[in-house]
């Protein structure tokens, strides 16, 4: 594509020119009657099956149990009654032994009664009634018995290096995009962050963590601490360094990293931890660590620093569920946003008072996670807010089935999954990559400029960098082979790379990708021999 033209896309989102970039794939693949290969998308193409095999069972007694209330012949059902539900759950249960997901559901469901000594009508009610979706969320923020189940599952999924001592209070939300428009909000509706302040951006990151401070409703200022792939794309001492500018009044991260898919180590996390404890006791802390559960014993920073830290969590690629949008926003009880409330000016006060004054005669009593619920509704609709009820229960079921899967065999499962496809990719390539015990494997950065220079040298980079735009690397795949992938530039990672999802995707596509990403860079390679009047290699 011409270099002029490939300039008009840099302002772009990386997510937008990946629109363009399906339109050029899908015009090859249909001219070369060849596969069309989007893996820029980080939708995975797995599904977890016990979970959902047991929803739909419990969708099948909550009908008995409506109709066992009131039956009437045009449909008219009741509201499922709690008193017996248990006892009736199992005689129900008894009776349709070989339907899928009824041994599923009764062993998460007496596992549940049993280890947060829950009273089993209460809870399997809860099940019922949310199922049946008949009632708005109460409480709000979260179900009562699906608040304990999911803060189990977090501490495993988002903590299990490094348990801490904290209790957390959580909010279930619409994904963790929802996750991240409510945080945004509620810092600055708070004032918490105001326009004008600066933040710190781990990066690479996700695009949006990019693009949201800089909108008009934010106008927050950016600084970038910078990881790089010859740092194991940890946290520095310079990176660090930055963070201890007392302007700097926040510091974001996606953990592990995308589209680095690397987790911070033990020593990055003790950075941060001595960066908090002995510099920055008031600094913010957002975590995004959606892709923990693909790292063994995967640690997070709300781990290792709970008061500072908002955690943010989305079930949709571990269980294969970005359909059902569902994450959650962790806060712990004792954390500092509360003291940072009650630190405002009076003026501040006065005006925050006057904002949350319909919901309680204290406004000044209500906590900062409560505030993320208010906010979410715009406040005068608080009285409607919450997640859909069966949005719950499948958020229930996807944690209590990986919390009686104590050999982790469903882990086990999708981690040697996305690692078959990198391991392929990378043969394909003919480049030799060792994987770190802190690699996720879900996504890949390929740098051309890294390794054109390993393997071929400084004159060709060079060559490179002053004749190819970076974007042609992402339109030629789409151009040539039919595939897409997203640039590296739009997530702040090196300009002449491309981001992977490994995935969405059969296996088999990966090494036909890996391909592909050599035969374009065989071609860079040969023009600048071309250019340089050099005999041309096989």
């Amino acid at each position: 594509m011409d270099r002029l033209k490939l300039h008009d896309y840099e302002a772009l989102s990386p997510f937008q020119i990946k629109d363009e970039l399906i339109k050029l794939a899908s015009d090859e693949a249909r001219k070369s009657n060849s596969a069309f290969l989007n893996a820029g998308r980080g939708n995975p193409n797995w599904v977890a099956v016990r979970p959902r095999e047991a929803f739909f069972a419990l969708g099948q007694f909550a009908v008995v149990e409506s109709r066992r209330v009131m039956n009437h012949p045009a449909g008219l059902g009741g509201m499922p009654a709690m008193k017996g539900c248990y006892d009736r759950l199992l005689s129900w249960a008894e009776t349709n032994a070989d339907m899928p997901g009824v041994n599923t559901l009764l062993e998460v469901v007496k596992h549940a009664i049993f280890a947060f000594d829950f009273d089993a009508d209460e809870f399997v009610h809860e099940l019922t009634d949310s199922i049946i979706g008949d009632n708005y969320p109460v409480p709000d923020r979260i179900l009562k018995h699906n608040a304990v189940i999911a803060h189990e599952y977090l501490m495993w999924a988002m903590c299990s290096g490094h348990r801490p001592d904290a209790q957390f209070d959580l909010f279930a939300v619409e994904g963790g995009t929802a996750a991240m428009c409510y945080i945004f909000k509620t810092l600055k509706a708070n004032r918490v962050l105001n326009p004008g302040d600066t933040i710190a951006l781990c990066t690479p990151i996700f695009t949006p963590y990019l693009e949201m401070p800089e909108l008009e409703d934010y106008s927050l200022e950016s600084v970038h601490v910078e990881t790089d792939e010859k740092d194991g794309f940890q946290l520095t001492d310079a990176a660090v360094e930055k963070l201890k500018d007392p302007k700097v009044k926040a510091f974001f991260l996606v953990n592990p990293g995308n589209p680095s898919s690397v987790a911070l180590n033990t020593a990055s996390l003790q950075k941060l931890a001595d960066l908090v404890d002995n510099h920055r006791p008031d600094l913010i802390v957002l975590t995004d660590d959606v892709y923990g559960t693909f790292v063994h014993d995967f640690t997070s920073v709300m781990g290792q620093l709970p008061r500072n830290t908002i955690g943010v969590y989305s079930y949709s690629k571990y269980f294969g569920c970005t359909g059902w949008r569902l994450g959650v926003i962790a806060v712990a009880k004792d954390n500092i946003f509360d003291i940072k409330l009650a630190d405002h000016p009076e003026d501040i006060k006065q005006a925050l008072d006057k904002r949350y004054g319909t919901l309680s005669l204290t406004p000044r009593d209500i906590r900062f996670i409560d505030r993320l619920v208010a906010d979410s509704r715009d406040v005068a609709l608080n009285h409607t807010a919450g997640l859909s009820l069966p949005q719950q229960v499948m958020m229930t079921l996807f944690s209590l089935v990986e919390l009686v899967d104590t050999k982790k065999d469903y882990q086990t499962a999708c981690m040697e999954l996305v690692h078959r496809r990198f391991q392929m990719l990378t043969e394909a390539m003919g480049i030799d990559v060792k994987a770190g015990e802190n690699y996720d494997a879900y996504y890949g950065i390929i740098d051309f400029e890294y390794w054109l220079r390993k393997y071929v040298g400084e004159d060709v980079v060079a060559w490179i960098k002053q004749n190819v735009h970076p974007l042609d690397i992402a339109f030629k795949l789409a151009e040539d082979y039919g595939i897409v992938l997203l640039n590296g530039s739009g997530f702040d990672a090196p300009g002449w790379s491309a981001r992977v999802s490994f995935a969405n995707l059969p296996d088999e596509a990966y090494a036909q990708i890996g391909r592909a990403v050599r035969s374009v860079a065989r071609g860079y390679v040969e023009a600048y021999r071309a250019a340089n009047n050099q005999p041309m290699h096989g």
